[in-house]
C-alpha cells in the first residue's frame, strides 16, 4: 500500500492527542511532520503537549513551533475544556525531546517545496501556520493534496451560537484557506459530535492494556468531566481524529459539496463557516463537508489505532 504522505498542525488538546495517535503509526499514513499553534492552550503549552505526546508514542516525527496568536484576534484558549495544561489528566514522563530548529511556517514551507509528491494538510487546530505559509510562499499550494480539517459546522456552534473553536479562534486563516482554490474537506461538529467517548467507550480502549490505551483512558476521563461540566455530553466528542478517519477510511463518512464562506463580519455570527448545503445561493463549490459518520466504524479505528502501539510495553 502506498503511504499518503500528511503534515499534521495542531494545538494539543485532548482529542488533537488521539489524532496524533492514529496519525503516528498508521500503514496507510506518512506523518512528515508536526506543526503546532497557540489554540486549545497559550503555544508555550500546546508546544509542549505535542512533544509529550510524540514521545510517550516513540514517534519518529519533528515538532515544530509555530504562531503564538491569530492573525488578527487576540487569542481565546479553552482551558474549560483542556485544562491548566492543555492536556489535564496525564502525568507524562520527563521530557527529553526537543522541537524543530524551524519555526513551524518555515518548516510547512520547506518540506512542501522539497517534496516530490502532493502531500496533505491535516489542521486540527486554528489554521494560521497553514494560512502564513500560504501567503509567505504561494508556490506551495501546487503541492498541496487536500486540507483536511476539523473544524466548522453547518449547523450550530460550540463557543457561540454560530461559530466552531478552531475557525472562531482565527477567522481570517480560515478564510485564506477556504479560498485558497485547494480541495477543503471540513470535518465538523455536525459530525463529531456523533463519536463521543462515552465511558462504555473509554472502558472498551483501557482494556486494551498497552501505553497507548492508559494514555487514551486517562485523557478521555478528564475530558469528559470538562465535557459534562461545560456541555452536559456525558463523552465527549472526539472531535480531531475524525480527519485522520476521512483519510484512511474515507466511506465512512458522508461528505457533500458545497460553497462555504467564513463569516469575517465582527458580528454576532463572526467565525461561523456558512455552508449553503442547499445550493441556494449557485455559487461555485469550495469545500466538501461531513454531513454523517459510521460511528462504530469510527471507534473500531480507534481501537485499531491503539493496539497498533502494544510493542511499547
Amino acid at each position: 500500500m502506498k503511504k499518503r504522505k500528511i503534515l499534521l498542525d495542531c494545538d494539543p488538546g485532548h482529542d488533537d492527542a488521539i489524532a496524533i495517535m492514529l496519525a503516528g503509526r498508521h500503514p496507510g499514513l506518512e506523518l512528515m511532520g508536526i506543526t503546532v499553534e497557540a489554540g486549545n492552550q497559550t503555544l508555550e503549552k500546546t508546544g509542549r503537549n505535542a512533544l509529550n505526546v510524540v514521545q510517550y508514542l516513540d514517534l519518529d516525527v519533528e515538532v515544530a513551533l509555530g504562531s503564538s496568536r491569530p492573525l488578527v484576534r487576540e487569542l481565546q484558549i479553552a482551558e474549560d475544556i483542556h485544562g491548566e495544561s492543555g492536556l489535564d489528566g496525564f502525568e507524562f514522563p520527563d521530557l527529553e525531546r526537543d522541537f524543530s530548529d524551524k519555526h513551524a511556517v518555515t518548516f510547512l514551507i520547506d518540506i512542501l517545496r522539497q517534496s516530490e509528491e502532493k502531500i496533505t494538510i491535516v489542521t486540527t487546530g486554528p489554521m494560521t501556520n497553514v494560512a502564513l505559509a500560504m501567503r509567505l510562499e504561494p508556490k506551495i499550494i501546487e503541492n498541496i493534496e487536500e486540507v483536511v480539517l476539523m473544524g466548522g459546522s453547518y449547523g450550530y456552534g460550540n463557543v457561540s451560537p454560530a461559530a466552531e473553536f478552531n475557525i472562531l479562534v482565527d477567522p481570517e486563516a480560515a478564510h485564506i484557506v477556504f479560498t485558497s482554490g485547494l480541495k477543503v474537506s471540513m470535518m465538523g461538529l455536525d459530525v463529531t459530535r456523533k463519536v463521543l467517548a462515552l465511558p462504555s467507550v473509554v472502558k472498551r480502549m483501557e482494556a486494551i492494556g498497552n501505553k497507548a490505551s492508559r494514555m487514551f483512558a486517562d485523557l478521555m476521563n478528564a475530558f469528559n468531566e470538562n465535557q459534562r461540566k461545560v456541555y452536559g455530553f456525558e463523552g465527549g466528542p472526539l472531535h480531531d481524529p475524525v480527519t485522520i478517519a476521512y483519510l484512511v477510511a474515507p466511506d465512512m463518512l458522508t461528505m457533500k459539496h458545497v460553497h462555504c464562506d467564513i463569516d469575517l463580519s465582527h458580528g454576532v455570527s463572526y467565525g461561523r463557516t456558512n455552508c449553503d448545503v442547499f445550493d441556494y445561493l449557485k455559487q461555485e463549490k469550495n469545500a466538501y463537508v461531513a454531513t454523517d459518520i459510521d460511528a462504530e466504524r469510527f471507534w473500531e479505528l480507534i481501537e485499531q489505532g491503539l493496539k497498533r502501539y502494544d510493542d511499547l510495553e
